[in-house]
């Protein structure tokens, strides 16, 4: 990825004067009649986003004003970096109460572009922020532009394979340790759901279970699983092909995971930290898993498959159910699980479900602080019965009853997520991954949600 942020400035640099509402005429009174001219003419009025370009003589730009509307939100700034044409800039004023990390992160993360398969590909605007902890901001930049890219990039380049090389690169590049269990080796070491899950694929693209594990093994344990279906064509319950189309983004939960992991190595934080990430494909072949068949998992229950488009839950019951073994004080699992969480709140809010009443706490605070929009759902257990199986101990199609899809989804993965005790967590995330349309700052394609305000929460607990 390109960087968006500067070092340091010099006179070369365009200088950026972000303004609120009700500072703006004094801005203009100080800018004289010709500024007052040119924000009357473009219609400038500080709103939230508006940006005024003020021109040299000899047809460059001046300086910059960018709008904050109340000035409360350090987030306005991801619209800056996609509206800046291309250049160096430096922010030379902004207003009192905008931290400076929050306001260059906001303008890395409004930067990102995927342009891989692009001829040709177009120079972005940068930044410098004075008083920015660079080192920091970049650790969570650069982490969601991995998840963004992983997100971006189609099935036929991001497989099983492919996860477990980024898997591997960054393991070695944070001196961590890694396991892969791979193919028919998965019965073996005791993953049948997994195995079971992408058993059709071609062996090209076999399926695996990926372990990485970093820190010092006397902290506490903070175990990060993700759902990790690099594409999803529901099996035999086959999508129609509207449905299928951004199937690839189905791999989002092992890409936000990996994401996360990154941030947690990069600052340091003092946990023992174990990504869990389950790969597979759904694909559809003579050895496919069948509605109807009874699965067995790694914590011993049968699963009743009601339904081969409910893949995702089958896989993580199997990742699941190793965190449990390794007795963490914190379990987060990220995964694009249900529809019913789009209908429920839309591609830009992400629910998500605990048992834990301080934990959800945190993680509301951490939500607003960052910007990173989530929203504590109910694990409602009147919903339960919806899952029982007339032959199995469960099943992954919930009773059509029970209606509500994301809830029953969180109640699957409880049946196999370490319990909630005094001493342990755990939290689920219904993640999307996805901007389906693009705004300032945030272009259509793969999206880093959640992950920030738990690296948030993190940082709080164990930095």
């Amino acid at each position: 990825m390109s960087d968006t942020l500067l070092e340091s400035a010099d006179d070369k640099t365009v200088p950026v004067h972000a303004v609120i509402e009700a500072g703006l005429d004094t801005v203009l009174q100080a800018g004289g009649e010709w500024l007052k001219a040119m924000a009357q003419v473009q219609e400038f009025k500080a709103k939230s986003g508006q940006m005024l370009l003020a021109p040299t003589v000899e047809g460059g730009i001046s300086h910059v004003l960018f709008g904050l509307g109340d000035g409360a939100d350090s987030t306005a700034f991801r619209a800056l970096a996609a509206k800046l044409p291309a250049g160096d800039y430096r922010l030379e004023t902004v207003p009192k109460g905008l931290e400076p990390n929050a306001v260059a992160l906001a303008f890395a993360l409004g930067g990102y572009r995927f342009d891989r398969y692009r001829k040709t590909r177009e120079p972005a605007a940068r930044l410098f922020v004075s008083g920015a902890d660079l080192a920091a901001v970049r650790g969570v930049s650069h982490a969601c532009a991995l998840a963004r890219d992983m997100v971006n990039t189609p099935a036929n380049d991001m497989g099983p394979l492919q996860i477990e090389t980024i898997a591997r690169e960054i393991a070695e590049r944070f001196g961590a340790k890694i396991a892969v269990v791979t193919g028919d080796a998965l019965l073996e070491a005791n993953y049948p759901a997994i195995h079971a899950v992408g058993r059709a694929a071609h062996e090209s693209r076999a399926s695996r279970m990926i372990e990485v594990t970093w820190g010092d093994a006397a902290h506490p344990v903070v175990a990060i699983v993700g759902k990790g279906v690099v594409f999803d064509t529901g099996g035999l319950d086959i999508k129609p092909s509207a449905g299928m189309r951004q199937m690839k983004k189905d791999m989002g939960g092992a890409a936000h995971a990996l994401a996360l992991g990154r941030m947690v190595m990069t600052a340091g934080l003092k946990v023992r930290l174990s990504l869990l990430i389950p790969v597979v494909e759904n694909a559809i072949s003579g050895d496919a898993m069948r509605p109807g068949d009874i699965l067995a998992s790694r914590n011993g229950l049968t699963i009743e498959v009601g339904n081969t488009d409910a893949e995702g839950r089958l896989i993580l019951a199997d990742a699941l159910t190793r965190a449990c073994e390794l007795e963490p004080v914190l379990t987060i699992d990220l995964a694009t699980l249900t529809g019913a969480a789009r209908v429920a709140l839309g591609p830009q809010v992400i629910p998500f479900y605990t048992d834990d009443d301080a934990l959800a706490g945190e993680i509301a605070a951490a939500s607003l602080a960052v910007g990173d929009p989530l929203w504590r759902m109910p694990l409602w257990a009147g919903y339960d019965e919806a899952l029982d199986s007339d032959i199995a101990d469960i099943k992954n199609d919930p009773d059509a009853w029970a209606q509500a899809g994301s809830v029953t989804a969180a109640l699957f993965l409880k049946r196999f997520a370490p319990p909630q005790t005094a001493a342990a967590s755990w939290v689920h995330f219904d993640v999307f991954a996805w901007n389906p349309k693009a705004r300032p700052g945030s272009p259509a394609g793969g999206e880093a949600q959640a992950i920030r305000a738990l690296f948030q929460v993190l940082s709080a607990r164990f930095g």
